[in-house]
């Protein structure tokens, strides 16, 4: 078996069908496993409002590419602050591999590029959020194996209507 090799970068916008595509697959796979509708996503409306967020520089997205130059893994990030955390932390809105790269470190070269990001950034902490658990275990130990520790506490959401 040959070594894969993969590459990470920052997106360009040129790069976000395939990164939304890829969100819509995250998004679908937690809603398979918690067995409900958690989300609305339209992945053609996502990339739009993707090259904006990375025109703007608020929304910083590193993609994972194989040897052949595709978009195998995205990690989403974007600047927040806390008193709690003590200044400007940095949130993990979105990270997700293709299932057929899973377990060969493209992750891990993910999260390397989002702590070094956010050392350069002078963030004091990374933060994300996962899926729910136990049908997320995997998720969380991951995330665990990174450095992470969990924090407590759910992720809640109010719907701000338009």
């Amino acid at each position: 078996m040959t070594q894969q090799c993969f590459v990470v970068e920052q997106a360009r916008t040129s790069d976000a069908e395939a990164i939304a595509s890829l969100i819509g697959k995250l998004l679908g796979e937690i809603m398979a496993a918690i067995g409900a509708q958690a989300f609305s996503f339209d992945a053609h409306e996502s990339a739009s409002q993707l090259r904006q967020f990375i025109d703007l520089g608020r929304y910083i997205v590193f993609v994972a590419r194989d040897g052949e130059e595709r978009i195998v893994g995205v990690l989403t990030l974007s600047e927040s602050c806390a008193l709690y955390a003590g200044g400007f932390i940095g949130i993990i809105p979105e990270f997700y591999v293709v299932p057929e790269r899973r377990c060969q470190g493209v992750g891990s070269l993910l999260a390397a590029a989002a702590r070094s990001y956010a050392r350069s950034k002078g963030w004091q902490r990374l933060e994300v959020t996962t899926p729910p658990l136990p049908q997320f275990a995997r998720t969380l130990s991951f995330y665990e194996h990174q450095g992470f520790s969990v924090a407590g506490g759910r992720k809640l959401k109010l719907e701000m209507p338009s």
